[in-house]
């Protein structure tokens, strides 16, 4: 990347956002525009500014933004996400036909949700990242349609909107931290190994019921069964066998939590056709039976 002209740190605006030097008292923990709100009546060009306290995720879904961050500048097509911490100087120069959101979150509310998650989301802020969307199509249109929701929510305020907006960005930003970790595991692994890992994934959910054995996998996907296990082994550090079972009582665990059908009618309906050896299996992964598992998620709620 060329090197931006950098500025000495007190010629650098600090606004609330672009353009406004306080927030007001009642300002919402997290603030959602489309691009085009604030830069149309700039002409498409945000200068360089920093935000106090406020961390940002650019969106670009469309046309190209020339972005200065830090000492940096770059050039990017959408689809893409920027992210932004409060003291990295940035400014944009966005084409005309730029379209997308500035997703704007307050330091107390991410870092309230980062107590709860982890480093989940506040990794996303230890450096500027730029984390392509348009090879994940379906988490991008998810993103997508979370951001509109927020558009929504914002414009007409009602019973638990500030709620609404907390979860909400929570998701957008669990989506785009799913994306980056993805995208960091494909890069170590080999993206061709990742994609037969993901797609593995993918026939789990549509074959676990079927209780399909390693080999039909394997078939199905066109590769050895031991190159498949040596894969997950690789990536998710557990065997393929163990992948599926994990999968099966994850289910199971969804069904004795949620369903009122007998422990022998979720056995059934998993595949099973002796609810004893579902028992046994269940205690064996889980570290209870099926009955006491249900039992203490009852206690829990």
């Amino acid at each position: 990347m060329p090197s931006a002209l950098k500025l000495p740190s007190a010629a650098i605006p600090q606004f609330a956002l672009y353009g406004e030097l306080t927030r007001g008292l009642d300002a919402e923990g997290v603030h959602v525009e489309l691009i085009e709100t604030r830069s149309r009546g700039y002409d498409w060009h945000i200068g360089i500014h920093t935000h106090a306290g406020l961390f940002q995720v650019l969106f670009l879904f469309g046309g190209r933004v020339r972005a200065t961050l830090g000492g940096e500048v770059c050039e990017l097509d959408g689809p893409v996400a920027l992210t932004i911490h409060p003291s990295l100087a940035h400014g944009f120069e966005f084409s005309e036909e730029a379209y997308g959101y500035v997703l704007t979150i307050d330091q107390n509310m991410l870092f309230a949700a980062a107590g709860q998650d982890g480093n989940l989301f506040t990794s996303l802020f230890v450096e500027p990242l730029a984390i392509g969307l348009g090879p994940v199509p379906e988490a991008r249109e998810r993103i997508e349609a979370l951001l509109r929701n927020l558009i929504a929510e914002a414009a007409w305020p009602r019973q638990g909107h500030t709620l609404m907006l907390d979860w909400l960005s929570r998701c957008v930003l669990l989506m785009l931290a799913r994306v980056q970790a993805e995208r960091r595991i494909a890069e170590s692994s080999g993206r061709k190994d990742f994609e037969l890992f993901s797609r593995f994934r993918t026939e789990i959910e549509r074959r676990y019921k079927e209780q399909w054995r390693v080999p039909q996998y394997a078939d199905a996907l066109r590769v050895p069964p031991v190159r498949l296990n040596r894969l997950c082994l690789k990536i998710a550090g557990k065997t393929a066998f163990e992948m599926t079972q994990e999968r099966l009582m994850l289910e199971a665990c969804r069904k004795l939590t949620y369903v009122p059908a007998s422990v022998a009618g979720i056995a059934y309906e998993l595949g099973f056709q002796d609810p004893a050896y579902f028992s046994r299996l269940f205690k064996k992964l889980v570290g209870v039976t099926p009955k006491e598992y249900r039992q203490r998620t009852q206690a829990d709620h």
